[in-house]
């Protein structure tokens, strides 16, 4: 195999043409296999194999920073720089990131777990490199800072803010566009093609130099002539180049070039690695390249779990997820209120829309990367009297915090948050966790923030939430959902009540959201060893039920909240502050969450073992804080 020739980047500068195209082929293969068996992102990472072997062949990384954005599209740059060993493990406990990580490799220079990042990180290293006035010993020339954008992180705004500001600093920023979805704009056939290649060529590039050298210098007549040239460049350009956006903004345009063609890259990349000012190279990819179930249905591969590599058909499951339940519901209430409609941030099929974008296209809308403008955008819907749901991941929600609070919550607006991956979400890691909403949602004025403990209550909840006249959210986690009836009709859940599940009277167990069925197998546990547990399902993490706990912690006074969020600031808290104020004497509180760090990427279930948030870690903390001696505790001990 051409890859075991590969210990480092270096080593490609070694391949003949031919080489380098059998090397493109078996990373293709490796990571078709790869995902197959681990599950992960395959359509982009199929994509951009050929562009990421031109990268490293022309750059000098990690000399040269190459920072990729979405960072999901970073496999074959993983396999090029000294973890082909270790790929199988990916996205595995204890294994290699999916993602680019600076304390994984000195080759991934930028952690980029979220979208747009990119070039406004880019744009600080090389600023860094500057102030530092730092040289690179290769003949005393700068190091090179490129930013690979693509997989639709080209439409959050972040994106713009950075290269409005690159443009303005006329830093020697490179900018790759990783169009792999034509969704900046179509190639306009064969002129557009033809006048590309004039665009990139040394002749051209030299002869638009020189003659603005020459009219910048003739007094009077030559600056009229100047700006009229280049209005006629622009014209031409813009009727088949669809770069002047990027121009206006102070970068030099490239492309678009066949991203699939390496050694047209490689002569792109060569020409212009060494350009005095911004330049952005506009790369045409196909997600999926080189296997065609993916070819065909990209998005199906986008992220995808375990999969047959023979048919592309993933392991099937008779489980419905909390997003195929949410979706499901929200048709369901959108046939009986034509007030509903659904805004996502280019996540459709990944938080259960799909099949409310088929029964209502007109009420339907995927902004593209963009949750802030998804939450403004929903709170003029609401403004004017729709009830928008809005459904982001957890760990994207936080990019529009501002919005939630300043366009949502201060006008008191009846915006749905509908809160997917909330907790540990697994493989995706650190990055992906939902492990801080409640924290960051729960100190909110107006909002109201709800729980489900299976999928019936979210069907409860999401009708909750029509009903009520003012911002909500409900949080729900990456998983199937342990209990629901298709057929159920929602029912109103009062705003702020709990439920007993289980009444005892040793010790009192507050459960929020996916942490319930947990804390009822802890109480079983418990039982068996003579301790008697109550357990409440909160459902609500604001407005907490001040009432119903109140008055069992006074009469229990052992109490153990169980959330599977950040422990800082999050459900144990709020019943904290509440009880702080009753002063109930003898009182012994335990809150149980996630520790005060970042979750590394691994199976769910085995990672909320290690943090205790399993039936036999909450049973644990329970015997500790009840301190009760017990018949033979060595079963959860």
């Amino acid at each position: 195999m051409i890859l075991e020739k590969i210990k480092s980047p270096e080593d490609l500068k070694k391949l003949s043409v031919q080489e380098r195209r059998e090397l493109a082929n078996e990373l293709r293969a490796i990571i078709i296999r790869t995902v197959a068996a681990n599950g992960g992102h395959l359509s982009s990472n199929l994509g951009v194999v050929d562009l990421t072997i031109a990268l490293h062949y022309v750059f000098n990384s990690p000399k040269d920073k190459i920072i990729w954005d979405v960072g999901h599209q970073s496999y074959a740059h993983k396999l090029l720089t000294g973890r082909a060993g270790a790929f199988s493990t990916i996205r595995q406990y204890e294994g290699i990131s999916g993602f680019p990580r600076m304390d994984e490799s000195s080759h991934d220079a930028f952690g980029t777990g979220h979208s747009s990042t990119s070039i406004s990180s880019a744009l600080g290293i090389i600023e860094a490199r500057d102030q530092k006035k730092t040289k690179i010993q290769r003949g005393g020339e700068n190091s090179k800072v490129i930013a690979v954008i693509g997989d639709g992180a080209m439409t959050a705004g972040l994106a713009f803010e950075g290269l409005n500001h690159a443009g303005h600093l006329k830093k020697d920023l490179i900018v790759i566009l990783n169009d792999n979805d034509m969704s900046i704009s179509p190639n306009v056939g064969a002129l557009s093609a033809y006048f590309s290649r004039i665009m990139i060529g040394d002749l051209y590039i030299k002869l638009k130099k020189e003659t603005k050298f020459i009219l910048e210098r003739i007094p009077k007549v030559g600056e009229p002539v100047l700006r009229m040239a280049q209005r006629a460049e622009d014209t031409v350009k813009g009727l088949f180049v669809p770069g002047m956006l990027f121009e206006e903004l102070g970068f030099e345009y490239v492309g678009p070039v066949d991203g699939h063609k390496i050694e047209v890259l490689i002569e792109t990349l060569n020409r212009f690695k060494d350009f005095p000012g911004p330049v952005l190279i506009h790369a045409i990819t196909k997600k999926g390249k080189g296997y065609e179930p993916a070819e065909r249905s990209p998005w199906v591969f986008h992220g995808i779990g375990s999969f047959d590599i023979e048919t592309g058909n993933q392991v099937s499951s008779d489980n419905i997820s909390f997003s195929e339940a949410f979706g499901n519901c929200l048709v369901k209430l959108a046939k009986e209120d034509n007030r509903i409609v659904a805004i996502t941030a280019a996540m459709t099929e990944g938080t259960g829309l799909s099949g409310f974008a088929r029964a209502f296209p007109t009420r339907f809308y995927d902004v593209g990367i963009a949750e802030p403008h998804a939450v403004t955008f929903s709170a003029g819907l609401a403004s004017q009297g729709l009830k928008p749901v809005v459904a982001i991941y957890s760990t994207f929600l936080q990019r529009a915090y501002d919005q939630i609070v300043h366009d949502v919550c201060l006008q008191n607006l009846p915006v749905i948050f509908a809160i997917d991956r909330a907790g540990i979400v697994g493989e995706d890691g650190p990055t992906h966790n939902g492990t801080f909403d409640i924290s960051y949602l729960r100190h909110i004025p107006n909002l109201v923030v709800m729980a489900p403990k299976d999928g019936n209550e979210l069907q409860d909840m999401l009708e909750t939430a029509v009903s009520h006249d003012g911002p909500s959210a409900i949080r729900y986690p990456r998983g199937t959902v342990s209990r629901i009836q298709k057929d159920k009709k929602p029912c109103k859940i009062p705003i702020g009540e709990s439920e007993v599940l289980k009444n005892g009277n040793d010790i009192l167990i507050i459960a929020i959201g996916n942490s319930v069925q947990p804390a009822l197998d802890a109480s079983q546990l418990l039982e068996e060893l003579g301790i008697s547990s109550c357990v409440i399902n909160a459902r609500f993490v604001k407005p907490i039920d001040a009432g119903l706990i109140g008055s069992l912690a006074q009469e229990i006074k052992c109490v153990l909240t169980v959330e599977e969020n950040t422990i800082n600031g999050g459900f144990g808290s709020a019943v904290l502050e509440h009880l702080s104020e009753l002063n109930i004497n003898g009182l012994k509180i335990k809150r149980l969450g996630l520790p005060d760090r970042f979750i590394e990427h691994g199976p769910q279930n085995l990672l909320r073992k290690m943090v205790g948030l399993d039936a036999e870690g909450i049973a644990r903390e329970a015997l500790t804080l009840a301190g009760k001696k017990v018949r033979d505790p060595s079963s959860i001990l």
